[in-house]
């Protein structure tokens, strides 16, 4: 089938001082990835949607595609970090999406800029409107200087929330396995805790009762490792070595009651699933969130205390028309999350609309992604 589009890859490339390299490959002091674009070839616009997510790799969406076949012109910026996260900065994803978007403006001509926040996409959509509109932030979490407020952000003119969670910290605490009792020895488990121990004696439908201890398990959880990370990095640093790292594996982390007990923040997904296939197999896989991480990424895109790339605080941030698609039957995104990133949104000019039945990612479902398209269609067309 032939697209009514040209797809044009093009290079982001620009120069950042650095004292150590996070990502493989390139040379010293330089940033370089690939976006593309998507343009129409029987409708010239000035407005552009630039779909994100902090390890890209979605230019093949169903969507981003839809978009383009419907006359939309779209950038899907991919960013330094491309397929692996496991030393992913945040406050570096928001000055990748900035670049691209002065690129969109400076090189390609467009006037208008759209963010198209899909899945993970959505919170680094907020968290870069929110310090385009009002920059703030001067060093990471770890303590390291990284200047949002001189890197330049262009603000965009709207922004899209697409399947969305409202962050990487809280899906990660969200899904942690709360029956790990030691990070060092993740075979020792809380038995009343274990989701995927048949002796539990805690099965589904779960009482409100156990989801309030399990929830409050994650969140020590999280918290305890990072406590563990700052201290860490604050030894490493006295011993003499500021740049020094520390790699380290989170095992457990794809264990979330509503996965196995659909009446927990319920919707159309079927029970005993996530998105990536048998939660149970995927808590100690390699796919797993946050399975291979350092010191540095942990406090900027997992530590619910630590991160600042919060969707929800950076909603209430911003002061551009938003929309908010939440898909009936997703099972990585559930619909608690849509509802929360719309009610954080502090003004007014906000849509929020649902596709009853669609999944995730709209594959084989030729008719949701169609009605993703129009509704997606008809708030930018506004």
């Amino acid at each position: 089938m032939i697209e009514p589009y040209d797809r044009i890859p093009f290079p982001v490339f620009f120069r950042e001082e650095a004292d150590f390299g996070d990502v493989y490959g390139g040379p010293g002091g330089f940033v370089f990835f690939d976006s593309h674009l998507l343009r129409p070839r029987e409708r010239a616009l000035k407005t552009v949607v630039v779909f994100n997510h902090p390890i890209g790799g979605g230019a093949w969406l169903p969507l981003v595609r839809g978009l383009a076949a419907a006359g939309h012109h779209v950038i899907y910026c991919n960013g330094r970090y491309r397929g692996n996260d496991t030393a992913l900065i945040m406050e570096k994803c928001v000055v990748d999406l900035g670049r691209t978007i002065q690129h969109a403006k400076e090189e390609l001509g467009y006037e208008r800029v759209l963010l198209g926040g899909w899945s993970g996409g959505g919170s680094l959509s907020l968290y870069y409107q929110q310090q385009a509109e009002n920059p703030t932030v001067t060093h990471t979490p770890a303590g390291d200087p990284y200047d949002l407020t001189a890197a330049g952000l262009v603000p965009a003119d709207g922004v899209m929330l697409l399947a969305a969670h409202i962050s990487r910290a809280g899906t990660l605490t969200e899904w942690m396995d709360a029956s790990i009792l030691d990070e060092r020895e993740p075979h020792r488990k809380d038995p009343e805790l274990d989701l995927y121990n048949p002796a539990n004696p805690n099965q589904p439908p779960y009482s409100d009762e156990f989801l309030e201890r399990y929830r409050r398990a994650q969140v020590a959880r999280n918290a305890r490792i990072t406590a563990w990370a700052v201290e860490r990095l604050a030894d490493l640093k006295r011993e003499g070595g500021a740049q020094k790292e520390h790699c380290f594996v989170v095992q457990g982390t794809m264990a979330d009651p509503r996965w196995l007990d659909p009446a927990v923040d319920p919707n159309d997904r079927p029970p005993g699933r996530c998105y990536l296939g048998d939660p149970e197999t995927v808590n100690t896989g390699p796919t797993g969130l946050a399975r291979f991480t350092t010191l540095r990424s942990w406090l900027s895109q997992w530590s619910l205390e630590k991160s600042n790339a919060d969707g929800l605080a950076c909603a209430a941030g911003i002061g551009v028309p938003v929309l908010v698609v939440n898909n009936g039957a997703d099972d990585a995104c559930t619909p608690s999350h849509a509802r929360r990133l719309y009610a954080a949104v502090s003004h007014t000019d906000k849509e929020f609309r649902e596709i009853a039945g669609a999944t995730h990612y709209y594959l084989g479902q030729g008719d949701k992604l169609a009605e993703a398209v129009a509704i997606c269609g008809a708030w930018i067309d506004r």
